[in-house]
């Protein structure tokens, strides 16, 4: 996750400059033999190496590959409909990545978890070219701003890294002070780089447009909301529940199964709707499953405790993931597209990281309390902390519904609904 959300900018930037296919089949090599190195590690030093390897492919290939779908698509209805695709593959990536992992670890061992990406990422390395067109940026400068990638690149690793060691380390701990100040540093002197860049990594002038800007917002409360709800459901169900890893990777079927429905409506809703009110719609089913989610108990079950709050929830990814999605690249020119896709993807890994953090400071927090008074359990303490962590992120995805209305312009979500209607936007051969 620091390798990713740190390098997540700089590899959408270079999939405008260099290639988006270009890009996209690099980062697809990284993380094949990543995944390789990973498995056959044979200390803790070698397997983090590989992982942050990995973390660094996907950094490549995300944002390349939404740009990817952004340049082939106008924007508009088809485009809408591709980006209900995509976030019908992502938004339900995580849930079927659990229940494989599972599966994976318990009928063959942890190793498979790793050693399964390499054959994936090959396939689609060999299929890449015959199916995907080239594109870059058409700009005439071409400059690729290395001390701006270098800053921004470190600043958010150490931001990230700080962030994830928060609830172990203590959040007014030395360490993390120290970090998060080094972390400010180094994204204040990328702003000081980039101001004064004449081709920056990151131009300024992207953030005039007020919906992007909302829109990444909103990203960072999804992110920071929804992420560590995934989290927090697996841990309740095999530390409260008593599941096994398979028994709570097929818990997440239904979800899973939710979410594709959902991104694939809410990229039709766009079109007939606008962005504005299906992403308002979204952070709203996110709230109110989190808030369902925080009534979690220890004699529970999957039916009575999982079931209903988990499929508010994935509607709420669905609409929300794509709608934001929608919303960041809206009106961004061809040339920033893999800009506008980095930024978003970094809002929303940065807000996971935040997310995590704070919430798990606050599980953890009330688990101890608990605890300490003599009178409870562990399974009880627990449930306690997870439910002050749902609770927590129904707060965050009720900001997130609050900036949607206030940030993000409801003239540019009624201005895309009349392009997106106008005519037919076919995909670009």
């Amino acid at each position: 996750m620091i390798a990713f959300g740190g390098f997540l900018l700089l590899g959408g930037r270079a999939a405008d400059l260099l290639g988006r296919r270009r890009v996209f089949m690099a980062g697809l090599l990284v993380v094949a033999v990543a995944s390789l190195f990973a498995g056959f590690a044979a200390n803790q030093g070698q397997l983090v190496a590989a992982r942050a390897a990995q973390g660094l492919g996907a950094a490549i290939i995300s944002p390349a590959a939404l740009s990817i779908v952004t340049s082939l698509f106008r924007d508009g209805s088809e485009r809408n409909k591709a980006l209900g695709a995509w976030g019908a593959v992502a938004g339900s990536a995580g849930a079927a990545g659990v229940l494989l992992g599972g599966i994976l670890t318990d009928g063959l061992g942890w190793e498979w978890v790793l050693w399964v990406n390499v054959p994936v990422s090959l396939i689609a390395l060999a299929f890449t070219p015959g199916l995907i067109p080239e594109s870059r940026s058409e700009s005439a400068t071409r400059h690729f701003d290395a001390a701006g990638a270098v800053t921004v690149t470190a600043g958010l690793s150490v931001l990230a890294y700080a962030l994830l060691d928060a609830s172990s380390a203590g959040w007014g701990s030395v360490k993390i002070v120290s970090l998060l100040a080094l972390a400010v540093a180094l994204i204040g002197a990328f702003v000081a780089i980039e101001l004064r860049s004449a081709a920056p990594l990151v131009p300024f002038r992207i953030f005039r447009l007020r919906t992007l800007t909302g829109a990444n917002v909103v990203g960072i409360m999804l992110g920071a909301s929804l992420f560590s709800m995934f989290f927090f459901i697996s841990l309740y169900m095999q530390q409260v529940l008593g599941y096994s890893p398979i028994h709570a990777g097929l818990s997440y079927l239904p979800l899973a199964v939710m979410i594709i429905v959902a991104a694939g409506l809410g990229g039709q809703l766009v079109t007939r709707f606008g962005f504005k009110p299906v992403l308002a719609a979204g952070m709203a089913f996110v709230s109110v499953g989190l808030l369902w989610f925080s009534q979690v108990s220890v004699g529970g079950g999957f039916v009575t405790d999982i079931l209903g709050p988990s499929l508010l929830a994935a509607i709420g990814l669905g609409f929300g993931f794509v709608t934001s999605t929608i919303a960041a690249v809206s009106g961004v020119r061809d040339r920033e597209q893999g800009l506008a896709s980095g930024l978003i993807n970094t809002s929303q890994q940065i807000g996971g990281a935040l997310g995590l953090a704070v919430l798990s400071t606050l599980a953890t927090s009330r688990t101890d309390h608990v605890m300490a008074t003599g009178t409870s359990n562990m399974k009880t303490a627990l449930t306690d902390g997870f439910q002050v962590a749902f609770l927590g992120g129904a707060v965050i995805a009720g900001l997130g519904l609050l900036a949607t209305l206030l940030v993000i312009r409801t003239r540019d979500s009624r201005a895309h609904v009349e392009m997106a209607n106008a005519e037919p936007a076919p995909a670009h051969a």
